[in-house]
């Protein structure tokens, strides 16, 4: 065969997302090459992705590029890749927690980490955000167990439950819990609590754009006046957080908050930014119950019961719930979230190689 080049390949689906997962030493060691690629991967930019494996929503235009580490209490090295849809973009700014679900079991099945039995704990080092990560994979006999009973609001069947705890996420892009110094700022007339805990957010109420917050994600998407208002603010918020201009950056990722009606601790509607997320990011789930604990924000105005400031938290989602352990330090006035664990789950779907052209190598 000429003009294409094979390249290793796992699709995987981790937590409510999924793409491919790459050996780092399969693709092209320049950041240019590299994204390039994995356009062209994708099938990027084109709105139905026809040309690659890319399932048309970023949710499923993401990539995890892996390797072993050479850090101290590291094991591997996580490289997370999001895809533009319709533009010829890749930004590896932020982490992607569900994605990040399937990097122990990729790791342990391609030899990258030894298996025990029944249980591997894998330390994985998340290269765009500089945070460590510890995930525990259920592994009896030595191999990796997809099969099981865990089952996570987003995703149909049940499969074998990964815990993945957060060591260092506190200012993961900024380097600042508040990165404006403010637990509230007011943009263009609108509250916003801008938040840096494993992915720098905006936070707003719902009711300031006259919605509920248990609107669908459909129903938001088709408020383009909305969605263009908080484009603007975005844009201002980022500016504010010190991270320039975010215009072709998805983050910070917009949230807009509510009362619970289902049971949980706080609504949220996720936008990942120019979208609503059908159910919710982890990274983004740990920002927004942090901003929950933190008195003087936007979301712990709306949190159930008053108060809370730790232990499990249920956030509402438009699938279901998504729930986060937060392990906090109530020792001095205001509590700080020293870890956050999830239980996500993945599922290896196929391996083989994905084509590209030739040229983009040489």
């Amino acid at each position: 065969m000429t003009g294409q080049r094979k390249i290793p390949c796992v699709l995987m689906r981790g937590g409510t997302s999924r793409g491919p997962y790459f050996l780092a030493s399969d693709l092209p060691a320049d950041p240019g090459r590299r994204d390039a690629v994995l356009l062209s991967v994708m099938g990027s930019p084109h709105s139905l992705q026809v040309d690659g494996i890319g399932g048309s929503n970023t949710l499923t235009s993401k990539v995890a590029i892996v390797s072993r580490s050479q850090r101290e209490g590291a094991d591997v090295d996580y490289l997370f890749a999001q895809v533009s849809v319709t533009e010829a973009f890749v930004d590896t700014k932020p982490n992607c927690g569900n994605m990040l679900a399937g990097v122990g079991p990729f790791a342990i099945d391609v030899g990258l980490v030894r298996p025990r039995n029944p249980t591997t704990t894998v330390r994985i080092y998340n290269v765009n955000t500089q945070t460590l990560i510890e995930a525990v994979i259920q592994t009896p006999g030595g191999q990796v167990e997809y099969a099981g009973d865990t089952r996570i609001d987003g995703v149909t069947e049940p499969a074998a439950p990964i815990k993945l705890t957060f060591l260092d996420a506190l200012g993961a892009v900024t380097g600042k819990l508040l990165p404006t110094g403010n637990s509230l700022d007011r943009i263009d007339g609108i509250e916003a609590s801008c938040v840096d805990m494993a992915m720098p957010v905006m936070i707003m109420a719902a009711e300031a754009f006259g919605k509920t917050g248990r609107e669908t994600p459909q129903e938001l998407d088709a408020d383009k006046a909305m969605l263009k208002k908080i484009e603007a603010l975005r844009l201002e918020a980022g500016r504010r957080m010190g991270m320039g201009d975010v215009s072709r950056l998805v983050v910070p990722k917009p949230v807009l908050v509510s009362r619970p009606a289902q049971g949980g601790n706080i609504a949220s509607r996720y936008f990942t930014p120019h979208a609503c997320h059908s159910s919710h990011a982890v990274t983004g789930a740990l920002a927004v119950g942090t901003a929950a604990v933190l008195p003087g924000t936007v979301a712990s105005r709306y949190i159930e019961p008053k108060g809370f400031s730790g232990g499990v938290l249920s956030i509402e989602h438009p699938s279901g719930h998504i729930e986060v352990d937060l392990v906090t330090d109530r020792s001095g006035a205001v509590p700080v979230v020293e870890r956050a664990s999830f239980v996500r789950t993945a599922r290896r779907i196929f391996d083989g190689h994905v084509y590209v052209p030739d040229a983009l190598f040489d």
